[in-house]
């Protein structure tokens, strides 16, 4: 982070002794881990907060993009196959419509297997049993 190599922090150390003392090197070295800790985590914690940001904005410019032209091509291909569909209508319908030979099918298809004669329970009589 700081490219400092391990000779520099041999001096910083040794420089630390001299000025603070034995007593007091150790507390002041981990209140200085301490410092140290938080200033990384603050970095990290605000990189991380960052890439999110813009890749959340890139997302967004994408979607924004890719959605306005996929619309626009949709719409289009919508139009130009209902164009054709209507060019080729005459072709398709039949020229009479009074005289259609297709029946309607039952809208229950549940409901025309209820009329069978076999599904239809028969009622036993008491003097059948006699």
């Amino acid at each position: 982070m700081f490219d400092i190599g391990f000779l520099e922090v041999l001096i910083c150390g040794v420089i630390a002794l001299l000025v603070l003392g034995p007593e007091r090197l150790p507390g002041a070295a981990r209140t200085a881990g301490h410092w140290v800790g938080r200033a990384r985590r603050m970095m990290r914690q605000f990189t991380s907060e960052l890439d999110r940001q813009i890749k959340a904005e890139d997302l967004k410019e994408q979607l924004r993009k890719e959605g306005g032209i996929d619309l626009e091509g949709v719409q289009d291909n919508v139009r130009k196959g209902l164009a054709e569909a209507r060019s080729y209508e005459h072709l398709i319908m039949p020229q009479d419509k009074g005289t259609s030979s297709v029946s309607p099918e039952p809208s229950d298809p549940h409901h025309a297997d209820a009329q069978t004669p076999a599904d239809t329970p028969t009622e036993s009589t008491p003097d059948a049993r006699k």
